[in-house]
């Protein structure tokens, strides 16, 4: 069976503070080594009430300082948010102080809205450059020259994988022509998987990083005891996504009795379309949605996510996706 990885972004819930989202979060992360999960990513966002990963570096530090084995990586790093420098500085010191565990994934959206944009002095336009940017970064990575001007203190000469990170086509072609590993965003925005997949593996070319195509895809998992008290828990996701829409994002709300009565139906179409990538049921129903999500869609790992209200409800949730897995491949 495939590797199943998992994707947080330190969930800020109604009643509760960024304090106890970073306790929860290394709680996660400690369970899910123990689950057998490849990584544990965490993902950039900033100016949003709920989500607590907006310093992710330094949450990758937190979570790599309190596990073993787990990668521990980014979901990534808005790029035109930051200096290539200075992320490579980032994570060549991440790297150094937990050697073979540090991933870097690299997103081309700033993961904001644009007056956060200016407050962190980069610019949406700065995405243009995001190629150009990579393409710096990476070799801010390769063991200095003595006539390099600049180098990466630490980071030069460190290995630390990089993958580039996207909904749409055009961080698939980079991908592809970079050689790079890639990640597709179909937990929120699925619309182009299929065709951004087909692209990426049909244009790969070799690289000094990677020899083959290796694709992850991201889904929403919500397990539970059954399928109903599942659907209550994915309750919790739908509404922020309702909320976010209605321009007020805020804490990560309880879970709901009747979701139908809280958005209209236009919502209703638009977040069932971005969560299209969700499977939401009882154990049977979880292990039957993932081994079809897998036959269908054919990805080289899975990038798990959940945001359920309840810290031991969500932990509870990677669980049963861990023994599904261990189910999955048993029949195999």
């Amino acid at each position: 069976m495939i590797p199943f990885s998992v994707l947080d972004l330190a969930p800020v819930t109604e009643g509760s503070n960024a304090a106890q989202a970073f306790a929860h979060t290394l709680d996660l992360a400690r369970r899910a080594e123990q689950l057998g999960y490849t990584r544990y990513w965490l993902a950039e966002h900033h100016n949003m009430p709920g989500i607590a990963s907006a310093a992710t570096a330094v949450l990758i530090g937190h979570v790599a300082g309190g596990t073993s084995t787990i990668r521990v990586g980014a979901g990534g790093i808005m790029l035109p948010n930051h200096a290539p420098l200075q992320v490579a500085e980032q994570f060549g010191t991440l790297a150094s102080l937990y050697p073979g565990r540090i991933d870097l994934g690299l997103g081309r959206a700033p993961g904001t809205d644009q007056a956060t944009a200016r407050a962190l002095r980069r610019y949406f336009d700065s995405a243009e450059a995001f190629p150009q940017d990579v393409t710096e970064l990476l070799a801010y990575f390769e063991p200095a020259t003595p006539e390099q001007p600049v180098r990466a203190v630490p980071g030069a000469g460190i290995e630390v994988p990089v993958w580039l990170l996207g909904s749409s086509l055009f961080s698939a072609r980079l991908a592809a022509a970079m050689g790079l590993p890639f990640a597709f965003a179909s937990h929120f925005a699925p619309d182009a998987m299929d065709e951004a997949l087909a692209l990426y593996r049909r244009d790969f070319r070799p690289s000094a990083r990677l020899q083959a195509p290796y694709a992850m895809l991201g889904v929403n998992v919500v397990a539970a005891g059954s399928d109903a008290e599942a659907r209550r828990l994915f309750t919790t996701q739908q509404q922020s996504f309702i909320n976010l829409r209605r321009g007020r994002p805020g804490l990560i709300p309880a879970p709901i009795d009747d979701i139908e009565n809280y958005w209209t139906p236009t919502e209703k179409f638009g977040v069932e379309s971005a969560l299209a990538c969700a499977i939401v049921g009882g154990a049977d129903t979880v292990k039957q949605g993932i081994e079809a999500f897998v036959a269908r869609h054919r990805p080289d790992e899975l990038l798990v996510t959940a945001n359920v209200f309840d810290h031991e409800a969500r932990c509870r949730s990677f669980a049963m996706v861990a023994e599904a897995r261990a189910r999955i491949a048993a029949n195999q």
